[in-house]
Formats: C-alpha cells, sequence, structure tokens
C-alpha cells in the first residue's frame, strides 16, 4: 500500500449559483404587510407567527433589510393617519377616551410587530444604528398624532381646562387624565415636558397670580396662609394622583412663588392680622403655619426674623426705659422673664425650634436689657428676693428651673461685673442674716454662675461660703471655752461671724458704742479667737449684725428681732422714757444716715413702733424727740423689725458703686493689653482696642477712651512705648 499524503478539507461553493425569484422581496414583503394590516384591525388571532417571523428573517438574511424597515415605516405612518383622522372626530371628553383607547391598541400592536421583526432588531437596525421597531413605533406616535398641530392643540386645551376645573372645585376623571399623562411620559420625558408641563406651569403660574390678589383683598394673614397651604397640599396631591413625580418641584415652585415670595412682605406687614398681631396673641398655630409656608421661599425666614427681632426690641426698650415698670426691680425682672418665656414658647412650638431665631431672640434681649443700666442690680435684686423667700414650697426642680431662666437674663449682661458687685452684697446680707430659703439652691446658683464665667468669677463668693462654715465651728470652740474657763457672758448668746476682708464686699468699720454687758462679750471672743489665729486683726462690723431682745410692754412681752444699731437704740431706754435725736446720737455714735433708717423702723412703721415720735411724722429731724412706746402691741410674740433686706440704691449709691466698678475695671484692661502685647510684641492701636475688647466681653464691654487712657499709664510706667514714626504704633517693652 502506497502512502498517500492528504491535505486539509475545504468547502467548495456551489459550482452553479442558486437562482432566486427577482419578485420575493415584493411577494414577502406583501406577505408581512397584510400581516401588519390585520394586527392593526386586531385580527391577529389567525396569523401565524413563526411563518411571518420566518418571513422578516429571510428578507434581513437576503439583504432586503431596507426594504422591510422602510416598507414598515410607511404602513405605520399610512395606519397613523387614519388613526388620527378618527382621534379628531370625538369631542370633549371623549376625545381623551378615544386617544387612550387607541394609544393602547397601538402599544399591544407595536409589541406584536416587535416580535415579528425581532432578527430585523437584533441584526440589521443595530448595525445600520436604525430606531428599533417599538421606539420607532411611539416616535411615529407622537409625530403624527401628539404633535398634529389640531390634535396638539385640543389635547392641550382638554388637559389644562381639566385642571382648572377641578382647582375650581369640579370632580374630574382623574384615572383616565393619568393614563394621558404616562402616554406623553412614555414618548419620551421631553415630550411631557414641552407638551403639556410647560404650558400646565404657565397656567398654574396665571391662576395663582389672580388668586393671590383675591385671597389679599378678602382675607386676613391667617385665612390666606390656610388658603395657600390647601392649595399647595392640593397640588402635591394631584401630582400623585395624575402627574409625573418630576413636575412636582416645579408646580410647588409656582404655587410658593405667586402665593408665598409676592406676597409674603404684604402678608407680614397686614393691618391687624400681620405677623406682630400674632406674635402679641401668641396666634401658635398660625405663626408656625407662616414659619412652615415662608420657609419654602428665599428671603422668607430671614423677613420672619427681622420683623420679630424689631419687634421684640421695641417691646423690651419700652418695658426697660419705663420709669413705672422699673420701680420695682423683682416686677421689672419678672416681666422680662414672661417676655423671655412667651417668646421662647413660639420658637419651639411654631418656629420648629429654629437655631436662627432663638438667636435672633437673644441678640434682641441682649440689645434692650443693655439699654437699662440698672439691670444687673435689678436681676441681683429679682434672685435676692427669691433665694429669701420667693422659692419656699417649691420643689428641687422647680427651683432649678427659676435659677435657669434667671441664668438666661445674666447671660444677656453686658456688665457682668457690675452684677457680681450687686450679687456680692446681696449675697452676704443673705448669709449674715441666715434668710436664705435653701442652701442647697445658693450653691446650685453659684455653681451655674462658675459655669457660666469661670473660677474667678465665683472664687470670692465661694469663700464667703466658707467663712460662714467656719464661724459655726469657731462659736462651737469659743462657747465650749468659755464653759472651761466659767465665764458668764451675762446670758448674753453671742454669735460671731468671722469673715475674710477680700472675700466679702467692702464695708467701712462704722463706729458705734456697743452696751457696756455686750462689750465685754466681745472683747472675750477677740481674746479668744486672737489667741488661736496669731498675726490676725478684727474689726467689728457693727452695721451688718442682728440681736434679739426680750422687752416689756405693759403687762406683754414680745421677742423683737432687730439689727445692731436697732439694739443699741432700745437698750437706752431702759434707763429712762424719753430721748431726744441728739441724746441718741451722742449716747451709740451712729452715723446719722444709718441712725435715721433704724429711728425710721422703730417708730413709723405702723404695727412695728416700739417707740414713738413726736412729733409724728415720715422724716427724722435733729429736734425729734422719741418715747418708749409702751402700748406697743402685735398679735405675735416674736416681732422682726426693719430686718436687713436688699433694697436697690438711690442715686448717690449707684454712682458709689459705678465708680468702684470702674476702679476695678482699670487692673483687668491693663493685664489685657499687656498679656496681649507680651504675645505680639507690636500692635497698632486699633488692633489692641478690638482685641482687649474681644477678651473682656465675657465680664463687661470696656470703654475705647478707657482703654486709650490705660495704654498711656502702662507707656509711663514703662511697659509699652510708642514707635518713633508710627505714633499708632506700640512696642511691648520686655
Amino acid at each position: 500500500m502506497s502512502g498517500v499524503k492528504r491535505g486539509p478539507i475545504k468547502i467548495e461553493p456551489f459550482r452553479h449559483p442558486i437562482s432566486m425569484d427577482p419578485n420575493y422581496a415584493d411577494k414577502t414583503w406583501k406577505v408581512l404587510e397584510e400581516a401588519i394590516r390585520e394586527i392593526h384591525n386586531q385580527n391577529a388571532s389567525g396569523l401565524s407567527f413563526e411563518e411571518l417571523y420566518r418571513n422578516a428573517y429571510n428578507m434581513v438574511l437576503h439583504k432586503y433589510g431596507d426594504r422591510l424597515y422602510n416598507g414598515l415605516i410607511k404602513t405605520l405612518t399610512t395606519h397613523l393617519k387614519d388613526v388620527c383622522s378618527k382621534i379628531e372626530s370625538a369631542q370633549g371628553l371623549p376625545f381623551l377616551k378615544e386617544l387612550k383607547r387607541r394609544w393602547d391598541e397601538h402599544v399591544k400592536s407595536t409589541q406584536m410587530i416587535r416580535d415579528i421583526l425581532m432578527y430585523m432588531d437584533r441584526t440589521y437596525v443595530a448595525q445600520q444604528q436604525k430606531v428599533p421597531v417599538f421606539q420607532l413605533g411611539l416616535e411615529l406616535w407622537r409625530d403624527h398624532i401628539v404633535r398634529n398641530p389640531q390634535t396638539k392643540e385640543r389635547l392641550l386645551s382638554i388637559l389644562t381646562g381639566l385642571v382648572h376645573k377641578e382647582r375650581t372645585g369640579e370632580i374630574i376623571d382623574r384615572g383616565l387624565f393619568r393614563s394621558v399623562v404616562q402616554m406623553l411620559v412614555d414618548l419620551g420625558q421631553t415630550v411631557y415636558m414641552d407638551d403639556f408641563e410647560v404650558h400646565f406651569l404657565a397656567a398654574a403660574a396665571d391662576f395663582y397670580k389672580k388668586e393671590a390678589q383675591e385671597f389679599s383683598a378678602t382675607s386676613d394673614c391667617p385665612d390666606y396662609l390656610v388658603k395657600a397651604e390647601k392649595r399647595l397640599n392640593e397640588e402635591m396631591e394631584r401630582v400623585k394622583n395624575y402627574l409625573d413625580p418630576s413636575t412636582e418641584s416645579k408646580i410647588t415652585r409656582v404655587v410658593e412663588t405667586e402665593l408665598i415670595l409676592n406676597q409674603m412682605k404684604s402678608l407680614v406687614e397686614m393691618e391687624n392680622s400681620g405677623l406682630i398681631p400674632m406674635l402679641r396673641d401668641d396666634k401658635y398655630e398660625d405663626l408656625g403655619r407662616m414659619y412652615s409656608l415662608f420657609r419654602r421661599v428665599d428671603g422668607g425666614l430671614a423677613l420672619i426674623r427681622s420683623v420679630l427681632s424689631d419687634y421684640v426690641k421695641e417691646c423690651g426698650r419700652q418695658l426697660v426705659q419705663d420709669p413705672e415698670k422699673s420701680k420695682d426691680p423683682v416686677e421689672f425682672v419678672q416681666r422680662l422673664l414672661d417676655e423671655r418665656d412667651k417668646y421662647e414658647q413660639i420658637v419651639v412650638q411654631s418656629f420648629n425650634d429654629d437655631k436662627t431665631f432663638r438667636n435672633a431672640l437673644n441678640q434682641a434681649f441682649e440689645h434692650f436689657i443693655n439699654l437699662n443700666q440698672r439691670s444687673p442690680e435689678y436681676i441681683s435684686l429679682f434672685i435676692d428676693d427669691k433665694l429669701r423667700k420667693g422659692l419656699k414650697g417649691m420643689t428641687d426642680n422647680d427651683v432649678d428651673g427659676v435659677l435657669d431662666k434667671v441664668m438666661t437674663l445674666f447671660r444677656y449682661l453686658q456688665e457682668k461685673d457690675v452684677f457680681e458687685k450687686y450679687y456680692k452684697q446681696h449675697l452676704a446680707k443673705r448669709l449674715l442674716s441666715g434668710r436664705t430659703v435653701s442652701d442647697d439652691a445658693e450653691r446650685s446658683l453659684l455653681i451655674k454662675l462658675k459655669t457660666e464665667c469661670g473660677y474667678q468669677f465665683t472664687s470670692k463668693l465661694e469663700g464667703m461660703f466658707t467663712d460662714i462654715r467656719t464661724s459655726r465651728d469657731t462659736m462651737l470652740d469659743f462657747k465650749s471655752k468659755m464653759a472651761e474657763q466659767g465665764v458668764d457672758l451675762d446670758g448674753i448668746d453671742l454669735q460671731v461671724q468671722v469673715l475674710t476682708t477680700g472675700s466679702w464686699p467692702y464695708q467701712s468699720a462704722a463706729k458705734c458704742n456697743l452696751p457696756r454687758e455686750l462689750e465685754r462679750c466681745c472683747e472675750h471672743f477677740r481674746n479668744f479667737y486672737l489667741s488661736t489665729h496669731s498675726g490676725r486683726k478684727l474689726t467689728w462690723q457693727t452695721n451688718m449684725g442682728t440681736a434679739d431682745l426680750r422687752a416689756e410692754f405693759g403687762s406683754k412681752r414680745h421677742e423683737l428681732n432687730v439689727s445692731t444699731y436697732q439694739m443699741c437704740i432700745l437698750l437706752l431706754f431702759n434707763s429712762t422714757d424719753r430721748l431726744t435725736y441728739k441724746e441718741i446720737a451722742e449716747a451709740t455714735e451712729i452715723p446719722a444716715h444709718d441712725l435715721k433708717r433704724s429711728l425710721q423702723s422703730l417708730a413709723c412703721v405702723k404695727g412695728k413702733n416700739v417707740l414713738r415720735k413726736e412729733p409724728m411724722s415720715k422724716d427724722i429731724a435733729d429736734t425729734d424727740l422719741f418715747v418708749f412706746n409702751d402700748k406697743f402691741q402685735s398679735k405675735f410674740y416674736k416681732v422682726k423689725i426693719s430686718t436687713v433686706a436688699a433694697q436697690k440704691e438711690g442715686e448717690v449709691e449707684k454712682q458709689e458703686t459705678r465708680q468702684r466698678v470702674e476702679e476695678d475695671r482699670k487692673p483687668q484692661i491693663e493685664a489685657a493689653i499687656v498679656r496681649i502685647m507680651k504675645a505680639r510684641k507690636v500692635l497698632d492701636h486699633n488692633s489692641i482696642i478690638t482685641e482687649v475688647t474681644r477678651q473682656l466681653a465675657p465680664r463687661f464691654l470696656p470703654n475705647p477712651a478707657v482703654i486709650k487712657k490705660r495704654i498711656e499709664s502702662l507707656i509711663e510706667r514703662e511697659f509699652l512705648e510708642r514707635d518713633a514714626e508710627d505714633r499708632k504704633l506700640y512696642r511691648y517693652l520686655a
């Protein structure tokens, strides 16, 4: 067997070409065209889709794709022109129904045609970058039905008319409307937008522009807001029911612009019902509605904030500058708290606790509270009143709530150092008289002040509490020592409080001649105290003490609670029944101002007049005569006369306090200047003013003129020097 080498197998074409019927394409297309017509006529049940698919497949395979695709376009176009004429023949609502019915049929038919021509879609259409069959059906419907001039105009007119009817209270077929809108959306978002939405929004703008004018003419502000809110909700509901979701933001913007943005200024300023009357009358619901509507438009909330701030400032200004309302410090501060509560409630309930509104409210309160120079004093007096008697019977939570409210007002003060001066004086009187309602409340307030202003602000105040505690222990030791030594104090129960000079408010040691028996007790205490505390000096502050005296008025006995000065005066009447003012002054050497106040309390207060004054009058004169009132009566065994109570200062005392505050500020300003210059080395005048003001703002707002004087003082003492070339430039000298 010979070896034969075999080569690779080859497939060769037919040696004779296959002949094809020259009319193949026409015949096949006619079959397909007839099938498409039957489909459009809803007679597809008798068709063989497998055979039709094979015919279309063969046409594409034999390069007749163009004939098939163009024939489809022509057939669909002819059919849609016929459909268009039938749709146009319907009038009114039947027009929409016919349009919807024909659209549903067209979609169903196009899907069937797409299935038959699927091979053309996958090959010819993809290769030639033609529009796919189903999309082609939609575009032809768009061009020959929806954008037919007559159909387009009628469709838009009917749709906008239906919307108008619904806006005016009529009921429409929402389901039909939704179907037509969905048709437009299915044809492409641009079709929905260009052929319907743009016109819908324009019609809405025109409708609401007219309605805004109508509402303004017939409604007050709250009613207008209710109607605007109702319209806004209706439009959102309309979108949900039968429009495309993308329309919601656009239609709400139209309503907001026409009903709110373009009208908001006139709404806010509306006489007897605008924003200010609503604020005045606590219309929480109406204010909340205004807030929720105005927040939807640019500048809406800013307008409300501006009007709110101006109104609060004006109301506050009238309050703090009204002499009648400023007479009673406690009532004055209570009015401030009531105002604060009122607007706090509005911000929380109506303005969604909006921080920007809270800030505006805080700025307004800070503005008007500082218009009255006595605000720091009055707030301290209010606290004093509450801690003396106003918090009795309240729970710890209620007490804490009152203190928190007061702290809110305290934060508004620009002169916190002035408040500190008064608070220290009032606290001293409470602690020394033992008239505080609750030590826990006192300490709670101290903690709040410390948290707000730092340790430096409260260090001396804490020292006052420490002195009171230490004094209790000292008195226990003193009485124990006296008992050990068998010292008789003549039945006097001496209670001494030793105060550290630097911690307590400055008090000049006014001279006062104590009764002989009391002087002996004081000397015993002095010797005891100095024996255990070497190097210290005791100075008696008789103007700050109190005493309990047992007195007989005929057959009746009473226990009188009086000041040390009043005690000295009353004990003079143990040896006589009648004394002149001059005799009392010489015997006690009490300062004239304090002596007259003490005598007024003893002789001129009804129900407390243990002395009689001749002649009887409210004022004390140097020629007055005082007689022991043995006919004094009271239903109480214990009678409290002229207890040490906080009173607002007169003009003279106020000026003295202000002067002390200004003096105390000088070293603080200088310290701030030195700190700044030490860090910066070289700085211009305006920058120093700005930085010093910023650093000291938590305590007080320094006057630029005072800062300038302190700079001059530091230059004289060679802490700073002026630049040789620029006189407004300062250098730090190490």
